[in-house]
């Protein structure tokens, strides 16, 4: 590995390009991965990061939470019946039946792609 130098006034500074990034959101779903492995798996992180594969790591954790929470929802709201009809029915037992399901959803998110 050669390195070139451009010299401004009396210092002689490398030119060092930055390897490109990968394009994507990190998103609520890889920064949480990225703090549970920060403080519960410091081998693995410290690894993704000195191979320059932690972003790419995170943004697909993020997509893979997304889909999974999006999939659990749907799933759980059909197999729980609360639909439209419930909505217009009776709003509030709509929102806190959704709001049970979102939550569960996120707890088995969180379980099976975050902290493994």
């Amino acid at each position: 590995m050669e390195l070139t130098y451009t010299k401004t006034g009396n210092y002689l500074i490398p030119d060092l390009v930055m390897d490109p990034q990968p394009d994507g959101e990190i998103g609520v779903w890889g920064w949480r991965r990225k703090r549970f492995l920060k403080e519960h798996r410091k081998g693995t992180y410290n690894a993704l990061l000195m191979n320059d594969t932690l972003t790419q790591h995170l943004i697909d954790t993020n997509e893979a939470a997304l889909d999974m929470m999006e999939t659990l929802v749907k799933q759980m709201a059909k197999a729980e019946g609360v639909t439209e009809a419930l909505k217009r029915r009776d709003q509030m037992a709509w929102v806190g039946a959704m709001n049970n399901i979102r939550n569960r959803a996120d707890e088995i998110v969180r379980a099976e792609l975050i902290e493994v």
